[in-house]
C-alpha cells in the first residue's frame, strides 16, 4: 500500500537537527522524498509497523510530529500532482 509520511521536527530545540536527520534517513530507506518533509512509501503492514516503531523511537513527542496517510493499493486515483517534479511510478521495478 502507498503510505504518505509527513513530519515536523522542531530544530530549535536541543537535538532537533539530529532527530530531523535521523527521521529523514529512515524515510529514505523506505520510500521516495516528494517534498522536504514528505515521503511516499510502498509498504506492507509489517514494514509500516517496523517504520513506525523506528520513527516514533526517534522523535520527541513533546516537540515533533509525524503523520501517516494510508492511501492503499488504489492510490493512483487519490493522488493529483501539479508542477515540475515528476512523480515516480512506485509500482515499477527500481533500477539502480
Amino acid at each position: 500500500m502507498l503510505v504518505l509520511i509527513t513530519y515536523d521536527v522542531n530544530t530549535e530545540s536541543e537535538g532537533g537537527k539530529k532527530r530531523l536527520r535521523k527521521v529523514a534517513k529512515q524515510c529514505v530507506n523506505y520510500g521516495h522524498r516528494v517534498q522536504n518533509s514528505v515521503f511516499e512509501c510502498m509498504l506492507d503492514t509489517t514494514q509500516l509497523r517496523q517504520l513506525r516503531g523506528i520513527l516514533e523511537g526517534i522523535i520527541d513527542v513533546e516537540k515533533d510530529s509525524l503523520r501517516y496517510y494510508l492511501l492503499g493499493k488504489n492510490y493512483k486515483d487519490k493522488v493529483i500532482h501539479v508542477g515540475v517534479k515528476e512523480s515516480l511510478n512506485l509500482d515499477a521495478p527500481l533500477i539502480l
